[in-house]
C-alpha cells in the first residue's frame, strides 16, 4: 500500500532523526516495534476505532499498555498520531524507521526463499557475493517454499532476484504467448 508508506514516511524520518540525535536507534526501534504489536493486536485495534474515544483517550490507552517501555518522545509521538487520526501507521512507521536504520548503519536483512534447505557454504557464498552486490553487510534468512522447484528468489528491500525455475518457466510461457 502505497497510501500508507507516503502517510508514515514524514513520521518514520522525524523519529529517525529523534533517534539519531539522542543516539537511541536500537531503543527507538524497539520502542516502535512494541507500538506496532500493540497497536496490531485486534481487541486493541477494536478500541481505537471507537468512535466515542477522544484523540487524547487513545493515546492514553497506547502509553499506557506500553507503560514504561516508552520515552516521553515515543509517548508525544503516539499523541501526535492519535490527533491526526493516523495510529494505524505504527507497522509502517516501525518499518520505515527500520530501513532507515540499516541504511545508516550499512546492513541489509535479505530474504532467501529455496525449494530446498540451503548449505552453510551455499549461505556464506551468497553472503559474500549480495554484500559485495550491494555493498552492505548482509543479514541473511532462508525460506524453503517447493512451489518455486528449484534455485532461488532473493530480497533485498526493493531488489527482487528471482531465479527460480518456476519464475523462468512463468516467463517462457509469456514469452511465448506474446
Amino acid at each position: 500500500m502505497a497510501e500508507l508508506s507516503t502517510y508514515a514516511r514524514p513520521y518514520a524520518k522525524a523519529s529517525f532523526a529523534v533517534a539519531t540525535d539522542s543516539n537511541t536507534l536500537a531503543k527507538w526501534s524497539d520502542m516502535l516495534s512494541i507500538l506496532a504489536a500493540v497497536t496490531f493486536d485486534e481487541k486493541v485495534s477494536i478500541v481505537l476505532g471507537n468512535p466515542g474515544l477522544t484523540a487524547s483517550d487513545k493515546a492514553n490507552f497506547v502509553n499506557e499498555l506500553c507503560g514504561e517501555v516508552l520515552n516521553e518522545e515515543a509517548k508525544q509521538l503516539v499523541e501526535t498520531l492519535a490527533d491526526n487520526d493516523r495510529l494505524t501507521l505504527l507497522a509502517q512507521i516501525a518499518l520505515q524507521f527500520d530501513l532507515l536504520k540499516a541504511e545508516q548503519e550499512g546492513s541489509v536483512d535479505v530474504v532467501i526463499t529455496s525449494a530446498f534447505e540451503l548449505s552453510a557454504s551455499h549461505k556464506t557464498i551468497l553472503s559474500e557475493k549480495l554484500a559485495a552486490k550491494l555493498g552492505r553487510e548482509v543479514s541473511i534468512t532462508t525460506q524453503i517454499d517447493t512451489a518455486i522447484i528449484g534455485g532461488a528468489i532473493i530480497r533485498a528491500n526493493d531488489l527482487v532476484i528471482d531465479g527460480s525455475v518456476s519464475g523462468k518457466l512463468a516467463k517462457l510461457a509469456e514469452a511465448m504467448n506474446s
